[in-house]
């Protein structure tokens, strides 16, 4: 070993990347390609009527405008080849969505192009096909569609009323899963038994992804193979390739992804999206490649959403603050087409976080709206549920008037409890909870916070400190694949069916095989993203990159050496197991007899060995089972608000967290860091809005639609404790999530801290500083009277 894991390494790609090298999905053309523009629609909620596209086709340059209609009746459909989007409404892998006894999990057709309604604003109606972008969307504003607006619905709990207007005649009440999970007798007792019970309303607040590439597609067809090739940037190319393949009617091997490098994805990139069906299907229609580049504007009609929850949260305590029970009810939004239930499973199976809380029932209904639909954003229900859960302590505390630490070392998880299986099941493995817990609040000099307070009052601010306890438990789909190949010319190339998208693949998994087979990391080449290449693969989500796909690779770099040795032992005239190897070196034991890995590649692809050990040195792996992992940590936010103007500054910001072992800590501490900022945005800054009469997006560009900047923003405190998992050979948990789910429950904590001198009660996220100002306004009046 050349011991090259757990070295904070600059990133390989970095250098491509930085000098302007990269290779985005717009920077591909094809020869004779031509450019697609979506007629979207203007209504939340319409009957379509005629559709009129005779303008639009004669215009000079326009090739095609095409609509449902013309999908249905094209003779591929007739032959059964173009059908709706495939939508996998329940996860096999995903335990814990199973519908309540006398109800079922209803599907709802999604088609690339609407037929019969609309169901949301920026819906795809028509497409236009012209030689140049202008010229197609030109096209596509000569586009004429009768629309007869129907009534929409865009609140949860509007959505749910006896009254509200319904999209879809086999979801009565707009309901398409009831969830129930839990002992719900046991929590009821406890409960009636509880000295304390503590209630709070809370809402997850919609949020758009708004990565830094827009979404883009290159679709073309090659008729004489009968096979499509798509480039667009994704982080599950296989499960994107299978996804085209039951739509386009063909064998998967007809379909060919390429994913070049990919500018941020969150979890938004995951799957098919209809402007990329729509592609494949007029490219093998009109026999030319077709270009779609997403504009900012149509990547908020258009890319999923996520997180928008609302939960009646329950927590019953015992005099001396001890938990007893714990009762959640969800409403979640799937939008106005329900598929993406990762986030409700990843959810209901968290809701105790790490506090050994004895028991607990849940109820969950997933709801359709005339919004954009969700899918699972950075956390993907795990920000949702810690965030609720540290509330309530929050509260708690408050109600009882204990100390906000005390409460939580109380009912922490203790290290000796482990392995300790949570009231919904769920195994917990590993972890010192408490002691990252007392690391973060070191860290952040939580004993010094007083003293930072008083000021802040003498300058007329106020300060407040808050802390989160998180626990994670990322899985994702469940097969992964690698191949490991020493080439003779020197170098090591290892494909893998992950896709990254910003985390640092080139450099991290590099690491680890360079590790292992003890050769330089410059030596090592990651190739991902093209699935020509991959067996098989599930992408890059759920912390699950390097948990699967490094554990896999270990397995076929051991493949190699032992293949290798079989290899040297013919070389060095010896017999097997006298060989060790070493630092990329075989060794006759005890000898200075040696041969280096690269020289028994390039011998094994000669001629003077047998016939059974020649050929590339080069093996395989992969995995199709769960490799559970529980990543946790501790975060620790201070803010500073102006009670004259509602601003909430982040002072302070640190972070602990337990990802098992870092193989590149400087990497992970990055992926930490842009989590936390996207949990802040979430927390003070970000909300998708819509209009409740019309279903009008009114959060629809960087005007309306608020992000954290870099001067929001302090310089994170962050630090790693490593319990490595037991689950995998590297002991890989996890580290690209836990920022997101820590920061938004810290920093509200942190901002009602602040707000609780003056007897303000729950602000709702975001805390906007308007929302911040009228919280205390309101106080101060009430006060008055």
């Amino acid at each position: 070993m050349n011991g090259v894991i757990g070295q904070p390494l600059p990133r390989k790609e970095d250098f491509r990347l930085l000098t302007g090298n990269g290779r985005y999905t717009d920077d591909i053309n094809l020869e004779g390609q031509v450019y697609a523009y979506f007629v979207r629609s203007p209504h939340a909620h319409a009957q379509l009527g005629a559709i009129d596209t005779s303008a639009a086709a004669a215009l000079p340059g326009v090739l095609s405008v095409m609509t449902g209609e013309d999908y249905q009746a094209d003779g591929m459909a007739a032959q059964g080849r173009v059908a709706a989007i495939p939508t996998d409404i329940l996860q096999p892998d995903k335990p814990g969505l199973v519908p309540r006894p006398g109800t079922q999990a209803l599907a709802t057709p999604y088609f690339p192009l609407a037929v019969g309604k609309v169901r949301r604003v920026g819906e795809c109606v028509a497409v236009c096909i012209a030689e140049t972008p202008d010229r197609a969307k030109d096209g596509a504003e000569l586009v004429k569609i009768d629309y007869q607006a129907l009534p929409p619905v865009v609140d949860l709990e509007a959505a749910v009323a006896d009254d509200a207007p319904q999209l879809w005649e086999h979801a009565p009440g707009n309901v398409v899963l009831e969830v129930e999970l839990g002992d719900k007798p046991a929590t009821d007792r406890a409960f009636a038994g509880a000295a304390h019970v503590v209630k709070l309303k809370l809402a997850n607040n919609r949020v758009a992804p708004v990565t830094m590439e827009p979404r883009g597609q290159l679709a073309a067809y090659d008729a004489a193979k009968d096979r499509f090739t798509l480039y667009v940037g994704n982080q599950r190319t296989v499960l994107t390739k299978q996804m085209m393949a039951r739509f386009l009617k063909v064998d998967a091997q007809s379909v060919h992804i390429l994913s070049g490098d990919v500018g941020g994805s969150y979890g938004m990139r995951g799957g098919g999206y209809p402007e990329y069906l729509v592609g494949a299907w007029l490219a093998r229609r009109l026999g030319r490649p077709i270009k779609w580049i997403c504009e900012r504007s149509e990547a908020m009609l258009s890319d999923s959403q996520a997180r928008e929850l609302v939960t009646w949260a329950e927590l019953a305590l015992a005099g001396d603050g001890k938990f007893l029970g714990l009762r959640i009810e969800h409403l979640y939004a799937t939008g106005a087409t329900a598929g993406a239930y990762a986030p409700l499973s990843n959810g209901v199976r968290l809701v105790t976080g790490n506090y050994a809380i004895p028991t607990a029932h849940l109820l969950a209904r997933a709801v359709t709206t005339n919004t954009l639909p969700t899918s699972v954003y950075r956390g993907a229900g795990r920000p949702e549920a810690i965030f609720n859960l540290e509330r309530l302590i929050d509260r708690a505390a408050a109600k009882m008037g204990l100390d906000r630490i005390a409460i939580r070392r109380a009912n922490l998880i203790q290290t000796d409890q482990l392995p300790y299986t949570n009231p919904m099941g769920i195994p917990y493995d590993s972890g010192e909870f408490e002691a990252i817990m007392d690391r973060a609040l070191g860290l952040a000099d939580w004993q010094g916070f007083e003293a930072r307070r008083a000021v802040s009052r003498r300058a007329g601010k106020l300060r407040g400190i808050g802390l989160t306890n998180y626990i994670q438990t990322p899985t994702g789909a469940l097969k992964e694949w690698t191949s490991v190949h020493v080439r003779a010319e020197g170098a090591v190339e290892v494909r893998v069916g992950t896709d990254s998208s910003g985390q640092g693949h080139e450099t991290s998994f590099a690491q680890v095989v360079a590790e292992w087979l003890g050769v330089p990391l410059r030596d090592v080449h990651i190739i991902e993203g093209d699935t020509d290449l991959m067996a098989d693969g599930g992408g890059s989500h759920s912390d699950r990159s390097m948990r699967l796909a490094g554990a896999i690779m270990v397995e076929a770099a051991d493949k190699v050496i032992d293949k290798g040795k079989r290899i040297a032992a013919h070389i060095l005239e010896t017999a097997i197991p006298d060989i060790e190897f070493d630092r990329g070196t075989y060794r006759v034991k005890g000898t200075d007899r040696a041969i280096g890995l690269f020289e028994v590649a390039s011998r094994a692809v000669g001629s003077g060995l047998p016939e059974d050990l020649r050929g590339p040195l080069r093996e395989e792996a992969d995995i199709a089972r769960r490799l559970p992992a529980y990543p946790n940590g501790c975060a620790v936010c201070e803010v500073e608000i102006d009670p004259d103007t509602g601003a909430v500054g982040i002072e302070r910001f640190a972070s602990v967290d337990d990802v098992g072992r870092a193989i590149n800590p400087m990497i992970v501490h990055g992926q930490t860091a842009g989590g936390i900022a996207q949990g802040v945005g979430q927390a003070l800054l970000e909300e998708v809005i819509y209009d409740p009469a019309s279903g009008q997006l009114l959060s629809g560009s960087f005007m309306d639609y608020a992000m954290p900047r870099a001067d929001d923003l302090p310089a994170f405190a962050l630090a790693l404790h490593e319990v490595p998992a037991p689950s995998n050979r590297l002991g890989v948990k996890g580290g690209g999530e836990g920022g997101t789910v820590s920061a938004p429950a810290a920093v509200i904590n942190a901002i009602h801290h602040a707000l609780g001198e003056l007897g303000v009660n729950e602000v709702p996220m975001p805390a906007t500083p308007e929302r911040v100002w009228r919280a205390i306004q309101a106080r101060a009046f009430s006060d008055q009277i």
